[in-house]
């Protein structure tokens, strides 16, 4: 019995420390996204070092997060005498859009950012940057409900922030792309699909649809949070 105890609540003392790390790399990962679009004018050719220096310490990040993700099933798992080969499978299971994310980053944008991209496009890395900006108020929210705090005002506070930060730095920060290319060559919104390279909108399809799903679910949450339940009249 004393085991299991220390083990639940091993649990989520380790996720308050991963929910801790992610929040601190959001902000600096917001910060070096901001300085970046802010030092570009021209959002094809000007450059800034973070865009390409910050990637280094974004890679030891996502294989660290994804440790810890692990690490923290292992944690559950271990109080039910599960073997490590189950473990592991119901890990990649539960976590598998994650998991996809992670790799994605790693083995796909993280070689465009540093090499395929040559030198142009800073700013559009600056702002993929920018999408963490709603990490600390996701991982607050978890906290708060590991600590049963969902019946407070802060609770519900941080559900707006995280709602409106998802999605102006998650989805409609792609249109915005769009928007300053286009400005950039003298074209609308609507044209700037049909003049950049149909690889540009396919890899934006899909780094875009993993964040309205998330959106989705988000927003599912914040209804039945302030979804007041109607009160029985008596009679």
């Amino acid at each position: 019995m004393r085991a299991s105890h220390a083990v639940l609540t091993a649990v989520p003392d380790a996720l308050h420390d991963v929910r801790l790390v992610s929040s601190v790399q959001a902000v600096l990962a917001t910060g070096s996204g901001i300085v970046v679009i802010r030092s570009c004018n021209n959002v094809i050719s000007d450059r800034h070092w973070l865009a390409r220096e910050y990637v280094w310490f974004l890679i030891p990040y996502m294989i660290y997060d994804t440790y810890a993700m692990y690490l923290c099933e292992w944690y559950r798992a271990r109080d039910q005498n599960r073997g490590h080969a189950t473990t592991f499978r119901n890990f990649l299971s539960q976590n598998r859009l994650m998991i996809t994310h992670h790799a994605v980053i790693l083995f796909v944008l993280v070689p465009v950012a540093q090499r395929l991209r040559g030198h142009l496009g800073d700013f559009f890395v600056g702002c993929i940057f920018t999408a963490e900006l709603s990490t600390p108020f996701v991982s607050l929210g978890r906290i708060l409900i590991q600590l049963k705090q969902q019946h407070t005002l802060l609770y519900k506070v941080n559900g707006i922030l995280t709602l409106a930060t998802f999605l102006s730095c998650r989805i409609l920060l792609f249109p915005f792309m769009y928007w300053a290319y286009g400005q950039q060559q003298g074209l609308s919104l609507i044209q700037v699909p049909f003049n950049i390279p149909f690889y540009c909108n396919v890899a934006n399809a899909f780094l875009i649809a993993p964040q309205i799903y998330w959106f989705s679910l988000l927003c599912k949450k914040a209804a039945r949070l302030f979804d007041v339940p109607e009160v029985k009249k008596e009679g």
